[in-house]
């Protein structure tokens, strides 16, 4: 079924779908849903160029155009994201990160990994969200302010964080190299032009890796820390897309070996005592 069709199929569904009488819309219809107009004139484009959309004529849509129909059509985020995908070839931008965090139930998701360090992070590196293997592992993050939350602040201006690197210069380029691909992807904004210009201006190692253009997905690695009380301990760590949100993703982390998982297992439990 060409693009076309595909996007006029979707957009029809999509409006019938829509109670009339939830947005004020009162009167006998033949067909349920709203009309054409209305759903135009709530996207704020004529009517002729919906129906030309619903019609498969006009050639694809503009972003902008989509976002409208897509708040127009209460869509849900995978609808919006098969909006655009049918109608430009493309996911929409992604939407910011929402600053109070994460629903609960990915929280209690990221608590039942008890022994496994996680964390949420944005493309900006800020974390969102974590456990408490991480709290006791990696970061104590509820201590911290919002600014402070985030792995390349820490990186490269905080020198515990620093000091407690066994391979420092690994993975701060890893960093500054996930940071421009993943901030590319999701599109430049005020966050990631404020952080780059403050590392920037603090530190000439971010500004000298910067330079250096790399760009690298997080993916899987290892990760390998002198913890202050537990010493070093190795961690694979693995990332993943969180769902209906691109602009998220988790990043686990698990001991590589016997010793270590001892190690964070103690540390966990020792927290608790």
């Amino acid at each position: 079924m060409a693009e076309e069709n595909r996007l006029s199929a979707f957009l029809k569904d999509r409006r019938k779908r829509l109670d009339p009488a939830a947005f004020g819309f009162s009167g006998r219809r033949r067909t349920p849903g709203l009309r054409r107009e209305e759903v135009a004139a709530r996207a704020n484009i004529s009517t002729t160029w919906y129906t030309w959309l619903e019609q498969g004529r006009g050639g694809p849509p503009s972003p902008r155009v989509l976002e409208s129909l897509a708040d127009a059509l209460m869509l849900t985020d995978v609808e919006r994201e098969h909006l655009f995908l049918v109608g430009v070839g493309r996911p929409p931008k992604a939407q910011p990160a929402s600053s109070d965090g994460v629903t609960p139930r990915l929280q209690r998701f990221l608590d039942a990994l008890t022994f496994n360090p996680a964390t949420i992070v944005t493309p900006h590196w800020d974390v969102i969200a974590w456990n408490d293997a991480a709290r006791v592992a990696l970061t104590d993050y509820a201590a911290l302010s919002k600014d402070e939350r985030n792995v390349l602040y820490r990186m490269f201006l905080d020198p515990d964080t620093r000091a407690a690197q066994e391979d420092w210069e690994d993975i701060a380029r890893f960093l500054v190299a996930t940071f421009r691909a993943e901030t590319a992807r999701a599109g430049e904004d005020d966050r990631a032009a404020e952080l780059r210009a403050e590392l920037t201006g603090r530190s000439s190692e971010f500004a000298a890796m910067w330079a250096d253009n790399d760009v690298r997905s997080t993916g899987e690695g290892i990760k390998r820390i002198r913890h202050p009380s537990a010493g070093p301990i190795a961690f694979e760590f693995s990332s993943f897309a969180v769902d209906g949100r691109p602009d998220l993703k988790l990043v686990a982390y698990t001991p590589a070996d016997k010793a270590d998982a001892e190690k964070l297992r103690h540390l966990c439990q020792g927290s608790k005592a």
